[in-house]
């Protein structure tokens, strides 16, 4: 075989590569020989966390993945549910952490173009993203550059693309200071018909690359970038990140669109991490076939290209399709038609392995499900880190607290200008999230709403969906457990304030290194909150992605698993908005506020601390608010609805009256201090507002719910007006809270 190494060689290339000499054996095991260089690079990548999910797939186990709504589960390239009518909704989110660390624009920009072509890949038209991201605070130079990169690459890809981007959440805070996140959530809708999955079939039939040429660019991203530790060097990485063409992405989109319409293909696949070798063997794998590819047929945009580097390239803009011979002329017109390449570079087997040619030398031969779906699994050692006993057993009650009107109106309007509470407008200013005409809902309120239906076909539905990013990193850091169910509650909250009754998730699991035992502890809490969250709520996790080795000076980030929440809503008119509407209307809390402020924006703000337990989660009375607040909607009779979150009830009052321009008039009572009622951020809790003569009913619906409730005041005036405690005008409210985030790029220096 062309390629080959020596015996002593192989196994230092393999460790140079990610591999572990257990590894490496066992790749020898398989083969019976020394593996060739394309083999090594094959298996180094096929094999590393990120494709194979190692030391992850025994924990995600634990996940509910089946459910009335669900069409496709994990083990594509998204999930895909069903929202009535014969109409589908695939949707996925996946992390573009380290790539964006090192080349912020570029790096978010490729994350959000891979997540759409997994939608389009499944059959469906994108027609939203969110992104989820998290940086280091603003204070500092280079947490500004990888903010405002990030954050230009997803506008720029997307605006370009023509899909928009209607919601997410963003944190700053010192635990990601050298590594962000940027995980990226992609939507597309389609016929339940026309579910397409990445399998390939048929012997004889032919493998088709559409799209971009293929360079060096990204080579090896998915094992030196996604499945290692960052170090001083990071910079010396930046030939890894791939960079990306939206314009050949929308061609894409379409040719691939118009080539599933007319039944062309056998099996559709994109060109992610790993390249060439994860697309190709996933889809023989799967389809229990094998492949046979000549990498001198391959397109490339680089002279003297060695076939490992085709084959583990993940230059961008790339799809893998199979097709029957006599379709091969009509699927190669319709790439025509758009502007873009279409290369026969293989065909398919029946022999079950992965043959990679040179012309006419083999460079590469093995059994393809051992590539893609045979990488060992381990199973962690785990080990509770010591700090929690610390964090969990600091009481923030015994701190000095403001008791004074002027001191708690001065802590509101802080928190209203706090990085993490702050308007996002000038993020979300920077992306067009109106085209396609499917948003109802635009971003600022609790959740994004969309219509259902095909614009583009003219065929508009009355049905429409709600979806929230959410996860709170530092109550993950204090409880994993605990706080892997609150970002389920959260996205599940924001999603019904909006009207939609949550049917599905996604998820990206953020966090260091799972080979030391106090990082794959807080993972497997994690995964293991969260799961019980999905099952207590009746709601599958139907895609997702984990990422690993997120850690920058020996520490890891917050353990940050994200979650994505599609809910549907059978009637999009009856969406519902956080601003308060009119002078007069009644102030409802739903919930019941306990002094919990551990983990809260208040305590990080007023003392600089991050300690204490995070507040409780009944899953029972979680389910319960939010199904009393879905019940309202449904009847009709509420005018706006605000989950209460980072910041406590004034926060989220005072967001009501700036989003709706007016003020209120509230009493809390006197059972807690003044500082608990404020700016505690006890869970399940709904600030509600209805016409006086429609309160009685709410409150009915309170009662058959049996939740917690209390009428707390009503709309109206220039002011905010809490008790004697706080008094502060809209005009002050506005001045904190929405060039906040400007202001704060503006003083970094």
């Amino acid at each position: 075989m062309r390629e080959d190494l020596a015996p002593e060689v192989a196994p230092r290339l393999a460790e140079e590569l990610g591999l572990k000499l257990a590894e490496y054996e066992k790749v020898v095991e398989i083969l019976g020989r020394t593996p060739s260089l394309t083999e090594l690079y094959m298996y180094s990548l096929m094999w590393s966390e990120h494709c194979s999910y190692k030391h992850s797939r025994k924990a995600l186990r634990m996940f509910p993945s089946e459910g009335e709504h669900v069409l496709q589960g994990p083990g594509e390239n998204a999930g895909v549910i069903g929202v009535g009518d014969g109409w589908a909704l695939a949707f996925k989110m996946e992390s573009h952490n380290h790539p964006s660390a090192i080349e912020p624009y570029q790096g978010a920009a490729t994350g959000i173009g891979g997540i759409i072509r997994d939608i389009f890949t499944m059959g469906a038209r994108p027609i939203a993203s969110l992104d989820s991201l998290r940086f280091g605070t603003l204070g500092k130079p280079r947490q500004r550059y990888l903010f405002e990169g990030a954050v230009a690459g997803i506008g720029g890809y997307g605006n370009c693309l023509g899909v928009p981007t209607v919601g997410g959440e963003v944190y700053f805070d010192d635990a990601y200071e050298g590594n962000c996140l940027i995980n990226a959530m992609s939507l597309g809708i389609m016929r339940e018909e026309r579910l397409m999955r990445a399998v390939a079939a048929g012997p004889g039939n032919l493998v088709l690359l559409i799209g971009s040429t293929t360079g060096r660019d990204g080579i090896g991203g998915a094992s030196t970038l996604a499945s290692q530790e960052f170090d001083e060097k990071a910079e010396d990485k930046r030939p890894s990140v791939q960079v990306g063409d939206p314009f050949e992405e929308k061609l894409l989109i379409e040719a691939c669109l118009e080539l599933l319409d007319e039944e062309l293909l056998v099996g559709l696949g994109d060109l992610g991490a790993a390249g060439l070798t994860s697309s190709a063997s996933e889809m023989a794998s799967r389809g229990g076939v094998g492949l046979d590819i000549d990498v001198t047929t391959i397109p490339a945009r680089e002279e003297a290209m060695k076939p490992f580097e085709f084959m583990v390239s993940e230059s961008q803009e790339r799809m893998l399709a199979v097709v029957e011979p006599e379709k091969l002329a009509a699927a190669q017109a319709v790439c025509t038609k758009w502007g873009l390449r279409s290369t026969v570079i293989g065909t398919v087997t029946d022999t079950g392995r992965f043959v990679v040619r040179e012309g006419d030398e083999v460079v590469a031969d093995m059994p393809a499900v051992t590539l893609a779906h045979d990488a060992p699994i381990y199973d962690p050692a785990m080990t509770r880190p010591a700090y929690l006993d610390e964090v969990q057993a600091f009481d923030p009650v015994t701190l000095g607290h403001p008791e004074t009107p002027g001191a708690l109106s001065d802590m509101l309007l802080r928190l209203l200008a706090s990085p993490n509470i702050c308007s996002r407008r000038w993020i979300w200013q920077q992306y067009d999230h109106q085209v396609m005409l499917n948003t109802v809902v635009l971003p600022g309120s609790d959740a994004a709403v969309l219509r259902i239906g095909d614009t583009g076909r003219g065929e508009v539905t009355g049905r429409g969906i709600a979806v929230s990013s959410d996860c709170n990193g530092r109550y993950c850091y204090l409880d994993p457990y605990l706080g892997a169910q609150i970002a389920f509650a959260e996205a599940a909250r924001n999603v019904a304030c909006s009207g939609g009754h949550p049917a599905a998730i996604t998820d990206c699991l953020n966090f260091g290194n799972p080979e030391k035992p106090e990082v794959f502890w807080t993972f497997h809490e994690s995964v293991r909150g969260l799961s019980d969250a999905c099952r207590a709520f009746g709601v599958p996790v139907i895609s997702g992605n984990v990422s690993f080795y997120n850690e920058s000076f020996g520490q890891p980030i917050y353990p940050t698993p994200t979650v994505g929440l599609v809910g549907v809503l059978d009637d999009v008119s009856k969406h519902c908005t956080l601003s308060f509407k009119a002078e007069g209307d009644v102030i409802v809390l739903l919930g019941e506020t306990e002094n919990e402020i551990g983990g809260s924006e208040y305590l990080k703000l007023a003392h600089g601390i991050v300690s204490g337990r995070p507040p409780a989660l009944d899953l029972e009375l979680e389910q319960a608010v939010q199904h009393s607040v879905l019940a309202a909607i449904d009847a009709g009779i509420l005018r706006s609805a605000h989950d209460c979150s980072e910041g406590g009830l004034a926060v989220t009052l005072a967001e009501c009256c700036i989003a709706g321009g007016l003020g209120a008039d509230v009493h809390l009572g006197d059972e807690l201090p003044l500082y608990g009622a404020l700016f505690s951020e006890t869970q399940s809790r709904v600030v509600v507002t209805t016409l006086p003569q429609d309160a009685e009913r709410l409150i009915e619906l309170a009662l058959v719910h049996e939740i917690p409730y209390a009428v707390i005041g009503t709309v109206g005036g220039g002011s905010l007006r809490v008790e004697d405690a706080v008094d502060v005008t809209l005009q002050q409210m506005r001045e904190a809270w929405e060039p906040a985030l400007e202001r704060a790029l503006e003083d970094v220096t």
